[in-house]
């Protein structure tokens, strides 16, 4: 809705009856030569003297509505695209493959295409991989000017086929290269972006996208829109959908793209070295399959050398709530939730974890949920497969001995 920003008196349909004078609650109107006039010093452009006017004499001026920033012709935009973002070693990162499983159901339902669109130095290959995992079209500019990881370079590359082949949905893992690249892209397609989706789906009704994410601190859920402006974009936390099944012998179209066609722009930023930081040897969490998290009730981070044990022997890796992590008991890298990572392994187990939502949001896909709390009224265990009331201290080392 455009904002009033003025009252205008149109002269020639006014004729005197002063109606309006004792309408305007701030006495902002006179009558001048038998027409009435405006003092635009009072006037709060409340908008009682329109109402009280019978000749439409008093008339609201709006602010001009802003032009939308996407083409307001949204039928011609089409297909739903995932980023394809290529680890350090030359993989399609295992969050591209999560995507292109909800990316699948999202194209079925708008009954459109999937497409990645995959943009590197040697990366074609990648492109048949994506195909055997339910892309329809793979999308690839292939080129040594790309080498390395380049925002502008990507987003710029990004931009071009975007305006070329106007996908409806783009979509990219919540990563660092895709929180680093896909904000430069929403603002060069003059478009909107929902950061750290935890769920997507499609309004019946509009064919719009909706796009979940915790908001106020995880204490609610948002589901966010875009209706006016195309494409609709959003990133998505890695671990929150299922991977993509491989489907050997599926067919797709490969569409190779001249990288001479997109124009480079001028670039002061260069890849001199590239270092893979790495941090240790514990198993990280995001790749584990059974993950052992404490939180306020480990007490201490003494409190989490029983969960270790628990992990070694189990093969698992030890997470934890944000508590824990804030009280400075163990790593950040350890943190489990809204703003840790996000997990699904086949078996968690949180002890002594009463269940924000700020942290069930990062867990609550796992296959198996196992929760230890004192309070048998902890939220943990709404989201829990198996629960169990009593002291992780008593509980755990039942559990190290049965694991004997």
């Amino acid at each position: 809705m455009s904002k009033m920003i003025g009252i205008e008196i149109i002269t020639k349909n006014c004729n005197g009856c002063g109606k309006c004078i004792p309408a305007c609650p701030f006495a902002a109107i006179a009558m001048s030569d038998d027409v009435a006039v405006i003092d635009y010093d009072i006037c709060t452009i409340c908008g009682a003297c329109v109402d009280s006017c019978d000749f439409d004499a008093i008339i609201v001026r709006h602010e001009e509505k802003p032009k939308a920033f996407g083409t307001p012709d949204k039928e011609s935009y089409r297909d739903v695209w995932i980023y394809g973002e290529v680890t350090p070693k030359g993989e399609l990162a295992p969050v591209v493959y999560e995507l292109l499983n909800k990316g699948r159901r999202l194209a079925d339902i708008r009954d459109c295409g999937l497409a990645l669109a995959l943009v590197g130095d040697g990366v074609t290959h990648l492109a048949q991989n994506a195909i055997s995992r339910g892309a329809d079209t793979v999308y690839v500019i292939d080129s040594p000017v790309y080498k390395g990881f380049i925002e502008e370079k990507i987003a710029g590359a990004l931009e071009y086929l975007a305006r070329k082949f106007k996908p409806e949905i783009i979509l990219t893992g919540a990563t660092i290269v895709g929180r680093s690249l896909i904000p430069r892209l929403a603002i060069r397609l003059e478009t909107g972006l929902t950061a750290d989706c935890t769920a997507l789906d499609i309004d019946p009704e509009t064919g719009d996208l909706l796009q979940t994410r915790p908001a106020f601190g995880g204490n609610i859920m948002a589901t966010i829109l875009c209706p006016e402006h195309r494409p609709q974009m959003a990133t998505v936390r890695h671990k929150v959908f299922k991977e993509a099944g491989v489907e050997e012998g599926r067919t797709g179209k490969i569409v190779e793209i001249d990288p001479n066609d997109i124009a480079l722009e001028e670039f002061s930023k260069a890849i001199i070295e590239r270092v893979d930081e790495s941090e240790g040897e514990e198993l990280a969490i995001i790749d584990a399959d059974i993950i052992i998290s404490g939180g306020r009730g480990v007490g201490g981070p003494e409190g989490f050398e029983i969960l270790y044990k628990l992990a070694h022997r189990l093969g698992g890796a030890v997470g934890a709530s944000r508590a824990a992590v804030d009280a400075g008991w163990i790593h950040y890298r350890n943190q489990v939730g809204q703003t840790g990572k996000t997990v699904a392994p086949k078996l968690y187990i949180a002890c002594g974890i009463s269940g924000a939502v700020q942290h069930k949001v990062g867990m609550q896909t796992s296959d198996m949920i196992v929760a230890i709390n004192k309070d048998k009224s902890a939220p943990i265990f709404d989201v829990a497969d198996i629960g169990l009331v009593g002291d992780l201290f008593d509980i755990v080392p039942e559990l190290l001995k049965k694991l004997k």
